[in-house]
């Protein structure tokens, strides 16, 4: 896999053309960013600057959606310009939160095992009300609570499921493990979750989760699959295949 042709696919793709439903996407000459329309924060997803504007248009950034009372996101990506764009954006205010890898796997390249039939408990949710269950792992994993995310989990099932597959993990009728994947219309699919309670792990319910999903993306003609993922996310995946093509944060402004 050209590392280089999949950045740029993937900035046409999942960065500048992409929309999500319950956001409304907006282009100006330097950046694409997308408003909630019903919660109360937005993202800038990709940025084209230079040395010379990149200060006025990260600050233009925080009074815009300080305007708007949003707190919001600018996600950036390694191979994004100037150089020092991550520095400027923590000079402005804006908080760093973790890097993650951006992971992507061709699906004509996924290993046999992610093909086969699944053996544990996985199920595909369709009822939302459901979702609480699900996140309940993600609580007792993370230890804190996921209201936002439930609620949009739940939302998108029921007005946009074409786009949202929603996966359970379970043992003895109980949830060990959630999972999502995101589709977009174009030719990528993007993986959340994964997560698995402590007691439950080592028995393949991530690899499990991660064939199940792939699964579908192949069905539905999906060329790849992509995901951020964490150190311990980033370990699992290589080893079916996933390539790591560059570091990717997301940096956070909460409007004061």
């Amino acid at each position: 896999m050209d590392a280089k042709k999949i950045l740029a696919l993937h900035d046409q793709e999942q960065r500048i053309n992409i929309t999500y439903h319950g956001m409304r996407r907006e282009v100006t000459p330097d950046v694409v960013r997308h408003i909630g329309l019903e919660d109360k924060w937005g993202i800038v997803l990709y940025s084209h600057l230079d040395t010379e504007k990149a200060d006025r248009v990260i600050q233009d950034q925080i009074d815009y959606f300080t305007q708007l009372g949003l707190g919001f996101e600018w996600k950036w990506y390694e191979h994004d310009t100037p150089i020092d764009l991550r520095e400027r954006l923590i000079t402005h205010g804006y908080t760093p939160e973790e890097p993650e890898a951006l992971m992507v796997l061709g699906i004509d390249q996924a290993p046999a095992i992610l093909l086969k039939p699944i053996a544990l408990d996985i199920r595909r949710i369709t009822d939302p009300n459901q979702i609480s269950n699900l996140m309940k792992v993600l609580e007792q994993v993370w230890g804190s609570t996921n209201d936002w995310l439930g609620q949009r989990l739940m939302t998108d099932l029921v007005q946009d499921p074409a786009h949202l597959s929603v996966y359970g993990g379970y043992v003895n009728d109980q949830p060990a493990c959630a999972a999502w994947i995101d589709f977009h219309d174009n030719q990528f699919a993007s993986l959340w979750g994964g997560t698995t309670l402590e007691e439950f792990r080592g028995r393949g319910f991530y690899t499990s989760l991660l064939a199940i999903r792939l699964q579908e993306a192949k069905s539905r003609g999906i060329r790849f699959l992509v995901l951020d993922a964490s150190p311990m996310s980033r370990a699992i995946v290589e080893k079916h295949g996933f390539q790591f093509v560059e570091y990717t944060q997301p940096h956070k402004y909460h409007a004061k």
